[in-house]
């Protein structure tokens, strides 16, 4: 049934890196006496505390590589007998410094996680019923291209996506499985769509005609899927004119329908009334398809909750969204099934002091120290996705102890509170600078979850999970 789906190819057009202007690109060998000579008249003219200043920075680099400092090793390859002058930094060799050690936090992707996650859910499936591992944005924060390839090891059979850009992301990334963009996207977009053998979802009349055009003028065919309308009234064909559109398009001979499916709207929620009104919409919308001839091809609505509770609505295919990710898309799902949490975040210290009674922390000083604190700082911040409504509200996990976040959460730092006092059997730690700290995460007992910033925020898993993973964080896959 999958054989003849557009599984894409690898000579894809590759979008090349400009170099023009680009302050890291390696410095031609011809040039380099000039840059080394015109750092140095240069350095007449920046001011006295200006640390990279050749006259200052020279001297103290002499030093520090006269005591085997490690910046040696980011050195440009000189040949001592020919070329004289300061050394200069080889731009190709400071690109190998890790991200993680540029800045002190990151998140940490478990692929054992997205490929046990997708094992499990696929166990739950009757034989023959596809799924789809859906990665839309960049895969819900967890890596779009890694988690793909993971899910698709692990048994998945098709990629979601919610927009054009995201499966040329996946097609550059060599990944060939069927891509679904779950929407219909601009008729602009249609040639990107027939280049990169991305399917669309379609349910307006002039997209339908304009791709089946765009098809036929390069002898190609043109697949999608149907997208219908139920009750969730965001997008798609209405239920009961499923059949009256597909006569509006059915003439063109590019036109393909590979798919039809809908969406749940509270396949989540206790109640099941208002799902299985859509349940029951979309079956009479199949039915009336394929009494009037036209093959609805593969038949697909249940997303994660659904993939958990309803097995009734697997039919062909399933779409694998949050619960891909180790997050349980309901509270009612947690006892049914278990998942792994693939993503962790974390930081590094970076500062440390004692605060005397009364002192405040970060802006608004809203935080006033109870005095016999240490407040510790980890380069974290709402730019990336620690969210500023958390403050004072989450903890962070250091040692295994939990340790109450202090303050108003700013755009790059925020900063923890840790107890110096000792009583009872609790143990004292003593953070310093440079200590791991866990912002997402487990260790030992100790335990914070997307989850939990979710609730203390009224909001769900999903957002807090892509404001940490698509924010300008690095990204660790372990």
């Amino acid at each position: 049934m999958y054989e003849e789906l557009p599984n894409g190819f690898t000579g894809m057009p590759r979008r090349g890196r400009a170099t023009t202007g680009n302050p890291w690109a390696p410095t031609p060998r011809s040039a380099q006496a000039n840059v080394s000579s015109g750092a140095s008249s240069a350095a007449h003219k920046m001011p006295n505390d200006n640390p990279w200043g050749s006259s200052g920075w020279s001297a103290n680099a002499s030093a520090g590589m006269a005591q085997g400092s490690f910046a040696l090793s980011y050195a440009r390859e000189v040949d001592p007998e020919t070329e004289d002058g300061p050394r200069s930094f080889d731009p190709d060799k400071l690109r190998m410094i890790p991200a993680a050690d540029r800045r002190w936090a990151w998140s940490e992707i478990d692929l054992s996680a997205i490929r046990y996650n997708t094992q499990t859910l696929k166990a739950r499936l009757r034989p023959g019923v596809a799924m789809m591992a859906v990665v839309k944005a960049d895969g819900y924060g967890h890596g779009a291209v890694r988690c793909a390839k993971t899910a698709l090891n692990a048994g998945a059979d098709y990629l979601g996506v919610a927009t054009v850009e995201e499966a040329i992301a996946l097609r550059e990334g060599l990944v060939n499985a069927p891509i679904l963009v779950l929407s219909e996207p601009p008729i602009s977009a249609i040639p990107l769509l027939l280049g990169y053998k991305v399917m669309p979802s379609i349910y307006s009349v002039e997209f339908a005609i304009q791709y089946g055009e765009a098809a036929d003028a390069f002898s190609m065919k043109a697949p999608y899927h149907l997208a219908v309308n139920t009750g969730m009234n965001r997008i798609g064909v209405a239920h009961d004119h499923v059949v009256e559109f597909l006569r509006q398009i059915d003439f063109h001979r590019a036109l393909e329908l590979r798919g039809t499916f809908t969406h749940f709207a509270t396949a989540d929620a206790v109640q099941s009334l208002d799902f299985e009104r859509q349940q029951h919409r979309f079956e009479a919308a199949l039915a009336a398809m394929r009494m009037a001839g036209f093959n609805p091809g593969i038949v697909h609505a249940a997303n994660s909750a659904a993939i958990i509770r309803f097995p009734q609505v697997h039919y062909d295919m399933v779409r694998l969204g949050i619960a891909l990710y180790g997050l349980q898309p309901a509270d009612i799902t947690r006892s049914m099934v278990e998942l792994r949490p693939a993503m962790s975040v974390k930081a590094r210290i970076t500062d440390t002091r004692f605060l005397p009674m009364s002192e405040g922390v970060s802006y608004g000083l809203a935080y006033r120290s109870p005095g016999s604190v240490k407040i510790c700082t980890v380069p974290i911040g709402y730019a990336d996705g620690l969210r500023r409504g958390l403050s004072g509200r989450t903890d962070f996990i250091v040692s295994g102890q939990r340790m109450h976040q202090v303050g108003a959460i700013c755009m790059d730092q925020c900063m923890f509170e840790v107890d110096m006092r000792t009583y009872g059997t609790r143990r004292r730690i003593d953070p310093q600078v440079g200590d791991e700290v866990i912002i997402v995460g487990r260790e030992g007992q100790s335990i914070v979850t997307l989850d939990d910033m979710a609730r203390t925020l009224d909001t769900i898993t999903h957002e807090i999970a892509i404001g940490f993973g698509c924010s300008r964080m690095t990204r660790l896959f372990v």
